[in-house]
């Protein structure tokens, strides 16, 4: 399979139709349509069900969606990290860490400091990311390592280290009757009318239904919150650094989180292995 066919079929598979596919690849639709036809006359599996109202994809479909953007991904991580190697081999040697803004910020400055004082450290250039982004950019290539939060964020094929684990907190307006309770059941908060949980982004840029704000970063959720518009199960950790007005609440039930510094299996970079040692012996 060619990386060309590869992503027509993926803009099909996403858009389930085919002039929406062929808009936002820039061809035309009947080239698309044979591409995807002589892509399935190949594999001699059936992608996508076709009919007057539209298209769906079979079972053989869906799984190739899922490995061709993984494949996808890989060839966008290896062009990035080619030229990136090169760069390095002339200039300043670097290594991208991604991070969740507003998350794990004592962890990371600690690690930094650490890593730096070892033997032969480059340059760390910390790339803060939304709600879920790290993983993504650390499978195509933005990032050569990533702290990552089980069970929020997808681990699956990198390898990882744990480094902490921690219990969950409710993020509550002070004042509000639930904010003086020693603790709480997730129940209790997931069910508040006035308090509404916010919704975080998905990959694609949508947000899940629900009556909760939309919300694409954590200075936005805590203001959210102050207001009385939102309330919020974060990390234990994210009781560092809040703000008059808001008040965190133990969540007995709520599952434990645990941080964990992720890189890709093949990597070969001393320096993200110097920085996973780091890590580590913290």
């Amino acid at each position: 399979m060619e990386t060309r066919e590869l992503r027509y079929f993926v803009a099909v598979a996403e858009e389930l139709h085919f002039g929406r596919a062929a808009q936002r690849l820039g061809i035309a639709q009947p080239p698309l349509s044979r591409a995807i036809g002589k892509l399935e006359r190949r594999l001699g599996v059936v992608l996508l069900e076709r009919d007057g109202r539209g298209v769906a994809l079979t079972g053989a479909g869906a799984v190739l969606l899922q490995e061709a953007r993984a494949a996808l991904d890989a060839v966008e991580a290896a062009e990035r990290r080619t030229r990136r190697a090169a760069l390095a081999a002339t200039g300043r040697p670097a290594v991208i860490l991604a991070a969740k803004a507003g998350a794990s910020g004592e962890l990371l400055a600690k690690l930094l400091d650490a890593y730096a004082a070892e033997p032969g450290a480059v340059a760390v250039d910390v790339l803060l990311c939304g709600p879920g982004e790290q993983a993504p950019v650390l499978r195509d290539g933005r990032a050569d390592v990533a702290l990552l939060h089980r069970p929020f964020d997808d681990t699956a094929g990198f390898d990882t280290e744990d480094l902490h684990t921690e219990s969950q907190v409710a993020i509550l307006p002070a004042g509000h009757p639930l904010s003086t309770r020693p603790h709480l059941r997730l129940t209790e908060v997931t069910g508040l009318p006035d308090l509404p949980l916010p919704r975080w982004p998905r990959p694609d840029g949508s947000f899940p239904d629900g009556p909760g704000p939309k919300v694409r970063d954590h200075t936005q959720l805590t203001q959210l919150i102050a207001l009385g518009r939102a309330c919020a199960v974060v990390p234990e950790t994210g009781r560092t650094g809040l703000h008059d007005g808001l008040v965190a609440v133990p969540v007995l039930d709520a599952p434990h989180v645990t941080t964990v510094i992720a890189w890709p299996p093949h990597s070969r970079s001393t320096a993200v292995a110097g920085l996973v040692r780091a890590a580590a012996a913290l």
